[in-house]
């Protein structure tokens, strides 16, 4: 067991590591505090040097950069085959990676090809009477599943947002070992790559986000999400993704897993219910507070201040006390 390791897969872009590939050794180096295992980063693409050494600098563990020559964009099947060999030849315990858009697409074909457990967007992960436990979301993150492989290699996408990135470095006698692979792909190929609306800015540098979801009723109900946001200084709108499916609000407003992930001083959730989709993206908000109808949302289970109130009654009426408080003079300003 000792001599085993556990295989970090990080992505990266432009030269540089995703915020998920620290997320992925995070989870990593949490594995391995439970069973003293050996943590290597493993980097696949046409040009992983610069962001194999960026994490050798920062983490000093061990990477193994794997450059594919002509393979500039992510191809699943060139991932199942090269990861395939490095299990073979190294015979880890665990293999994690980004529960991403890439990880979701490679991590569970690559399971069944080499007969390992894969348990999806892990959360958390414990020890119960020597067994490794990983927690998920399930039923839209109403309950929460405890899984447990009893394969001899688990396969896991690390849910965004679940472990911290800040990774201290602990392994000043590390090394990079670079390798070439040349891989055809055969069943698909790359088109191109076209990026997406990018997230507004104002998302990421508001203080305050407010957000809308599919509990306040109607597009017209907007407008008092829009009125909270202007009582806070450097204040940005956002909302769920069914609010922006049904066309309420622009996608770059989207906030969640397949949106944007916040980190503001404070998050007011209004009408939201709580999906774990929604919650990876709001799992670095200072304070939240969770405006909904609902006493048994979702929301409320990461939610600092619960507001059990329909909205539309409590947003206005806030809003006319904080104006009165505004408006009422201080008592040094009575003593005048």
């Amino acid at each position: 067991m000792r001599n085993r390791s556990i295989l970090a897969v990080a992505e990266h872009a432009q030269g540089r590591v995703k915020p998920s590939g620290y997320e992925v050794i995070a989870c990593a180096l949490r594995l391995e505090s439970f069973r003293q295992l050996r943590v290597l980063v493993v980097l696949i693409g046409d040009q992983p040097e610069a962001p194999a050494r960026e994490i050798f600098q920062r983490t000093g563990l061990d990477v193994i950069a794997v450059q594919t020559p002509g393979l500039a964009s992510y191809n699943g099947e060139a991932h199942r085959a090269i990861l395939t060999d490095l299990i073979a030849e190294l015979d880890p315990a665990c293999l994690c990676a980004a529960h991403s858009s890439q990880g979701a697409d490679f991590a569970p074909g690559l399971a069944a090809r080499v007969g390992a457990a894969c348990i999806t967007a892990v959360e958390r992960i414990s020890v119960d009477s020597d067994c490794v436990i990983f927690a998920r979301g399930a039923s839209g993150g109403k309950l929460v599943a405890e899984l447990a492989a009893t394969t001899r290699l688990a396969v896991i996408t690390v849910q965004p947002g679940a472990f911290s990135a800040d990774v201290d470095r602990r392994y000043p006698q590390g090394s990079i070992e670079f390798r070439t692979v040349n891989f055809e792909p055969h069943r698909s190929r790359a088109l191109g790559f076209k990026p997406g609306a990018t997230c507004d800015k104002g998302l990421s540098e508001a203080r305050v986000i407010v957000a809308a979801g599919r509990g306040i009723g109607k597009q017209e109900n907007l407008s008092l999400v829009q009125d909270l946001a202007a009582a806070f200084p450097r204040s940005a709108i956002g909302g769920s993704r069914p609010v922006c499916d049904m066309g309420w609000l622009e996608y770059k407003s989207q906030i969640g897993l397949t949106g944007a992930t916040v980190s503001p001083q404070l998050y007011i959730a209004c009408g939201i219910s709580g999906s774990a989709q929604h919650v990876a993206g709001i799992r670095d908000a200072g304070f939240v507070v969770a405006i909904n109808s609902d006493p048994n949302a979702a929301i409320f289970n990461v939610a600092d201040l619960c507001i059990v109130e329909d909205l539309t009654t409590f947003i206005p009426t806030f809003l006319a006390e904080l104006h009165r408080a505004s408006e009422t003079p201080t008592s040094k300003e009575n003593g005048r």
